[in-house]
């Protein structure tokens, strides 16, 4: 079990001085997709994993790896249980975060073709790969969507507990995929599969924030918040938006952690996370009852559409009060407090409908209540056929239709996803990481890197570390690097 640093006590090193970024509203995010695989219309047997091994066979031949860095700065490795799975660069906007992982279906989508085309050649030629971007299959397992964000480490976890897991259970309200079930439809996948609300397992237990702590950046001063309790978004709006709400609420949860006061959040803890997700998830409307912990000094208890509303009031609050530095601290503050008013305004009205542009879950209820009205006669295998038709990034033509036909919103092109598969954000580290790669993968040299790494391994080891984040200006170190590639 990963060991938890000590918290930091205010005092010296709480200094302004102590280092930059500790006491503004700067924020480093990122995601990662773990995807299911499929292959269909095969001559003869292959399973998941020979799909999986097939798409990662460029890899391991440029690589030697399974494991590989991107020259735009992501991650791009073979998970447990035969899962492809892409971590964003580091990006500190959430569009260029959306960007990123835009480019990582992209990556996806191009393994899987070129998987196709091998498998046509030894498994038949109707062999056809499916690559799901979401989070359960037919079976019932689950994988995840974890979410990262760098969050000072003057915030303990157990106000993580108490004043952001509210946050994150009612999200899937506009956050969540939606799942069709033999019990009727969910609006996140997620909810059926989580255990606790924060703790260091992933696998025997699945919390909702895992506490795993590698920061990726000085450990003092930062902790690498890592949230799995989310669903993996085909709308682009809806990723922005988790992204976006997320952190606003985190910048409120740091401010008042330096000012101190009562937190605008100090009524919404929950007596049973799990317990509530789970409401949330089987009430699209909004009106499920949430217990309260004993301790909290209100009602004992809440519609997800009440705690929602309170996270809202802050956030807006807290746009008012930085109104001159709002798009420093978040590009698009405006429009993302306006989608989230108009999005539970919507819910409460019981206007679902109406969502469907941005929001996953309304759109593939929608889809999926249009097939039922033209099929009366269809049964749960083709609705679940349907529902993972919908996450299908390889050779699923549910969200592209949608897309062309102005059903659902995009906010990245095709322009802006080719560039984020080629480029990283240049305001990160991953501007030094994704340069390294792209230069050693020229020069036919061999080479390692990892979040913070980046070393020439051969004729002899040359490496520089990159342990902040933030920082996108080349050190010496890294020219020294960079010129034994030459």
């Amino acid at each position: 079990m990963p060991q938890l640093r000590q918290e930091r006590v205010a005092g010296a090193e709480d200094d302004p001085s102590h280092g930059a970024h500790d006491h503004d509203f700067s924020r480093i995010f990122g995601i990662e997709t773990e995807y299911g695989v499929s292959v269909t219309g095969t001559a003869r047997p292959c399973d998941a994993g020979q799909v999986a091994m097939t798409m990662f066979r460029p890899v391991i031949s440029r690589a030697r790896s399974t494991n590989t860095y991107l020259a735009n700065g992501a991650r791009l490795y073979l998970d447990v249980g035969s899962h492809p799975e892409y971590a964003t660069a580091e990006a500190r906007d959430p569009m260029d975060a959306l960007a990123q992982d835009a480019a990582g279906e992209r990556v996806m989508a191009r393994l899987a073709m070129d998987a196709q085309r091998t498998l046509r050649e030894t498994h038949g030629p109707d062999a056809t790969v499916h690559v799901f971007k979401n989070n359960v299959d037919s079976e019932g397992h689950s994988f995840g969507c974890h979410e990262n964000y760098l969050v000072r480490r003057a915030v303990p976890l157990d106000v993580i507990e108490r004043e952001l897991i509210p946050f994150l259970v009612t999200r899937p309200l506009f956050s969540g995929a939606g799942r069709v079930t033999r019990d009727g439809f969910q609006i996140t996948q997620r909810a059926d599969f989580l255990d606790d609300a924060v703790s260091s397992a992933t696998t025997r237990s699945r919390p909702m924030v895992n506490t795993r702590d590698e920061p990726h950046a000085d450990a003092e001063r930062f902790r690498r918040l890592h949230v799995i309790v989310g669903d993996s978004n085909r709308s682009q709006v809806a990723t922005w938006m988790k992204l976006a709400t997320t952190h606003l609420v985190l910048c409120i949860i740091e401010e008042h952690r330096r000012t101190g006061g009562m937190s605008p959040f100090a009524g919404c803890a929950l007596a049973d996370p799990g317990a509530a997700i789970k409401a949330v998830s089987r009430d699209p409307s909004g009106r499920a009852r949430l217990a309260l912990a004993d301790d909290v000094p209100v009602c004992r208890d809440r519609t997800a559409l009440d705690v929602q509303r309170i996270y809202l009031a802050a956030a807006q609050r807290f746009v008012a009060d930085h109104a001159a530095a709002a798009e420093t601290i978040l590009p698009g503050a405006a429009q993302v407090l306006e989608l989230w008013e108009s999005a539970l305004e919507a819910i409460a009205c019981g206007d679902w409908m109406s969502l469907a542009g941005w929001v996953d879950w309304a759109a593939k209820r929608r889809f999926v209540e249009a097939m039922t009205r033209r099929h009366p006669d269809i049964g749960f295998a083709r609705l679940e056929q349907l529902d993972l038709a919908y996450h299908d990034i390889a050779n699923g033509n549910v969200v592209p239709s949608l897309e062309r036909h102005g059903s659902l919103r995009r906010l990245i092109d095709d322009a802006g996803v080719t560039r984020a598969v080629d480029e990283p954000p240049q305001d990160t580290r991953a501007a030094l990481r994704g340069a390294f790669v792209a230069r050693a993968l020229r020069a036919g040299a061999q080479w390692s890197c990892d979040w913070t790494h980046v070393a020439l391994t051969a004729p002899h080891r040359v490496e520089c570390e990159l342990l902040d984040p933030f920082d996108a200006t080349p050190t010496d170190d890294y020219r020294n690097v960079m010129a034994a590639l030459d």
